[in-house]
């Protein structure tokens, strides 16, 4: 399945200083692999007339599936591991497909950002969750939601390696140089008011200001 989802989307192949081919991918398939993976494991069975979907679009790839997460997706990827299936979430140990550790969200974040792309989205609906993953996009094209959500993520991720966000960093994941860092200062400030994340030491200056998730 992740073979025929892979022929699917797009990709291109680039040619490097030494002359090498390098396949450059829309998607990471590692994350493709990992939201799939949960779509089987945690869909609920007791939902009738629906099952596992996965579309594909120009610009993202949306996967759903019945049942909604058990839970906050604000602490999906730090939470420790729970299924809906521990059975199937077993059988999938034992095939090597999942780990039943509960870090296939922290997989999936750490991908997207490696190749710079806007953040996996949950959207939940009255019995089913829906994740999207996108393909690129500017920055400057990015809604405010979007934005706040991957800044969100970012520190969650930062925190869980016992690091901290920063100025610097969130440039990073968004793969901007050092003169957007008013923009992203702008930014991380908004995340603050609407209580995403908070300061690590609310009395370092601005220029050296480390953050880390609200419930942190």
């Amino acid at each position: 399945m992740l073979k025929y989802i892979e022929v699917l989307t797009p990709s291109k192949e680039n040619i490097d200083d030494n002359g090498l081919r390098e396949k450059i991918v829309s998607y990471p398939m590692l994350a493709i692999r990992e939201a799939v993976a949960n779509a089987l494991v945690h869909q609920d069975f007791s939902v009738s007339g629906t099952g596992p979907i996965i579309e594909i679009f120009n610009n993202r790839i949306e996967i759903t599936n019945s049942g909604i997460p058990l839970v906050d997706i604000k602490r999906i990827v730090d939470n420790p591991p729970k299924s809906r299936n521990e059975k199937i979430a077993s059988l999938m140990r034992r095939f090597r497909i999942c780990e039943e550790l509960c870090t296939g969200w922290d997989k999936i974040v750490i991908a997207c950002k490696k190749l710079k792309l806007p953040a996996p989205k949950i959207n939940l609906y009255e019995d089913s969750t829906k994740v999207t993953l996108f393909s690129a996009v500017k920055f400057n094209n990015l809604s405010l939601e979007d934005k706040l959500w991957a800044v969100y993520l970012h520190s969650c991720i930062m925190y869980i390696e016992e690091e901290q966000m920063t100025n610097s960093s969130l440039r990073e994941r968004f793969g901007l140089e050092s003169t957007s860092a008013a923009s992203i200062s702008r930014l991380i400030k908004e995340a603050v008011n609407v209580k995403l994340i908070k300061p690590l030491d609310p009395t370092t200056s601005n220029r050296y200001m480390k953050y880390i998730p609200a419930w942190a």
